[in-house]
């Protein structure tokens, strides 16, 4: 056994390969139709026959540079996410993250980590109005362009602008945005995940077909209309527009339900009791049904004697042995004169799991824009640094929706804004002892010099979002501490108060209100660093492949994201031989990038290893951090360990 170097065309360096992912999957189907790795289109459309759309006039959904935006989906980054733990809260045990970048590049180095492990995903894009930001993607190297967007290089152009609705592409240019970022989204939810986005006029209608484009029309689930007004505006030239839209989608529909929400007062205030059954209140329903059906059209006679039928094409929902059934057991309510049309009564006892959420939402549920604005401003000692922030109670509708109860379920919001998702899975782990987990993603795009964002000492919006998440953390906590002092307070407390009082402190416990903090940027090792314009860089540095101005922080945490590790597992230090090495995820993986490393830090890893007895287990090391001999000497010690995979990078 032999220590082999992680090169730049092994699987570890790069971020998932979406394309050979796709291509091994349709060979899997298909066989005969891959051929050294390249796809027999001809082959393909004879196995499929006459289910080949091969005419030029059928309906399909596309626009300018389509081709181009499907291809970026499927093109593997070379950057990675270096650790921030000075901008972080509580680094060693938060299992929540604050990514700053490009969201499409962040999206990609997600692919191996996070596939498949999201439950809900919210985003809050540029709605295309003419006046707000678009992304403008470089396909050549994005990891550069996005280096060109926050100043980190020169550039003579603008590459982050408006889009003028006077632009020919006003619309391709948003979509060619929006289709690779929703395409990599679709990979991380979980096969129950949902997704939902927030939106008005301007793109709603091409988003949907967007949506139905990448997830399949079938798993399009809704279109939820938002009253984020109180009030019209006066001042409109048409109409006042007093919603927005919330764009619903599935990964698997079929798989996927909503949970339903809790009942309120209001909801129960229909109901009464005005026979005074034992069973208490109640609310009757309608017993007939449009779906016409002769064996349910039949007389019903009623306690006063009148004959009833069912009118205007109706039938009964029920045949005439269990309208007797029900009718006996004093569910079929007559009136209180026992004269009207036959009601199916409804107890409110028997009714489990609360009330199926609707599509219109009004803004005394959720909030409205005021209320965000407010939230916001709250925070941050009365300055609003942004126009439209959603409400907090609008998220946490949505994440009630999503299912979003069990431990370590994760909510992700690649256009984090002014950060009101985080704020929202903060305040609902609160306020129900939940341990979900939010990713944020956001680009630090530099605010107006002008602006009081700018004036306050906030360069860019993701400062902006990091700093709410420390604010909205510390409020949420104090106001449940608050809570449990005034319990506490009481001499006497009821059954009622002290189970009251201990749930709370258990939700103050667990409750988790920081995060890692990481920033994208180019590779750390420069081996790894697909940039074409550092190449001759690379070469004179090929004996040093670590990058000079990178810790070991940075390359452990890419070694994390290149071999698909969750980025808040547990991670240990220990001093071997007089050398760091790290222990990740219990023993999933030992990293030492050391120097003069001997047979001696080998033989304490196996230790190590031993000790902790991982299901798995693998080992990195420094390329050039031993001598030949040493090199063989380790690989030999840990296979003796059962450590198979031992790499350098």
């Amino acid at each position: 056994m032999s220590i082999s170097k992680i090169t730049p065309t092994d699987p570890e360096s790069q971020s998932k390969d979406l394309l050979a992912e796709n291509i091994a999957r349709l060979k899997e189907l298909f066989p005969e139709v891959v051929t050294e790795g390249k796809v027999d289109f001809n082959a393909l459309q004879e196995i499929l026959g006459e289910e080949v759309e091969s005419g030029e006039e059928f309906y399909r959904f596309t626009w300018a540079g389509k081709a181009q935006a499907r291809r970026e989906a499927h093109k593997p980054s070379t950057g990675t996410l270096r650790p921030c733990p000075e901008e972080s809260v509580d680094w060693d045990s938060t299992k929540n993250l604050y990514i700053e970048g490009d969201n499409l590049e962040v999206l990609k180095l997600l692919q191996k980590s996070y596939t498949g492990k999201v439950k809900m995903i919210y985003i809050d894009p540029p709605y295309n109005t003419g006046k707000d930001f678009v992304y403008k993607d470089n396909y050549r190297d994005n990891l550069r362009n996005y280096k060109e967007q926050t100043g980190q290089v020169d550039s003579e152009g603008n590459t982050l602008s408006t889009n003028s609705d006077t632009d020919g592409r006003y619309h391709s240019n948003w979509l060619n945005m929006m289709y690779p970022r929703l395409r990599l989204a679709r990979n991380l939810l979980r096969e129950d995940g949902v997704m939902f986005i927030s939106l008005d006029d301007s793109e709603a209608y091409n988003c949907i077909q967007l949506l139905n484009n990448i997830f399949g029309g079938a798993n399009y689930v809704s279109t939820i209309i938002w009253e984020k007004k109180f009030s019209p505006q006066n001042d409109a030239k048409w109409l006042s527009d007093t919603h927005d839209f919330l764009l619903c989608v599935a990964l698997k529909k079929d798989v996927w339900r909503p949970t339903k929400l809790p009942r309120t007062d209001q909801h129960n205030a229909r109901f009464g009791n005005p026979d005074n059954d034992p069973r208490g209140v109640w609310a009757s329903s309608d017993l007939t049904v449009k779906s016409y059906n002769a064996t349910y059209d039949y007389p019903v006679t009623t306690p006063s004697g009148s004959i009833i039928e069912p009118t205007g094409g109706r039938c009964w929902s029920v045949s005439m042995e269990k309208l007797e059934e029900l009718r006996k057991d004093n569910r079929i309510w007559f009136g209180q004169n026992g004269e009207s049309v036959p009601r199916y009564k409804s107890f409110l006892a028997e009714m489990e799991g609360g009330v199926v959420p609707t599509t219109i939402w009004k803004y005394k549920d959720v909030g409205h824009n005021q209320e965000g604005k407010q939230e916001f401003k709250a925070l941050f000692d009365g300055n609003g640094f942004f126009d439209g922030p959603k409400p907090v109670r609008l998220i946490e509708k949505m994440t009630r929706i999503a299912g979003l109860i069990e431990d370590n379920t994760i909510i992700l919001d690649f256009f984090s804004g002014s950060a009101t998702t985080a704020h929202a899975v903060m305040q609902l782990n609160a306020e129900d002892g939940g341990q979900r987990r939010h990713i944020q993603v956001q680009l630090p795009e530099p605010t107006n010099e002008k602006s009081e964002a700018y004036k306050a000492g906030y360069k860019t919006i993701a400062e902006i979002g990091k700093e709410r998440i420390r604010r909205a953390g510390k409020k949420i906590v104090g106001e449940l501490e608050a809570e449990i002092k005034s319990l506490q307070a009481k001499l006497v407390r009821s059954e009622e108060e002290e189970q009251e009082l201990q749930d709370k402190q258990a939700r103050l416990a667990k409750l988790d209100t920081g995060f890692k903090a990481f920033k994208l940027d180019s590779s750390n090792i420069n081996a790894w660093d697909g940039d074409p314009e550092r190449m001759q860089e690379n070469l004179l540095s090929a004996a040093e492949n670590i990058k000079p101005d990178r810790t070991e922080a940075d390359v452990l945490y890419e070694v994390l994201l290149k071999y698909g590790l969750d980025l808040t597992l547990p991670i240990e230090e220990r001093s071997i031989a007089g050398k760091k090495v790290y222990n990740v995820g219990m023993g999933a993986l030992f990293l030492c990038l050391a120097e003069g490393i001997t047979n001696q830090v080998a033989e304490g890893i196996g230790a190590w290893k031993q000790e902790l007895n991982p299901e798995t287990c693998r080992v990195i090391f420094r390329d050039n951090g031993f001598t030949d001999v040493e090199k063989t000497n380790a690989a030999q010690t840990l296979k003796r360990f059962g450590v198979e995979e031992v790499r350098s990078v």
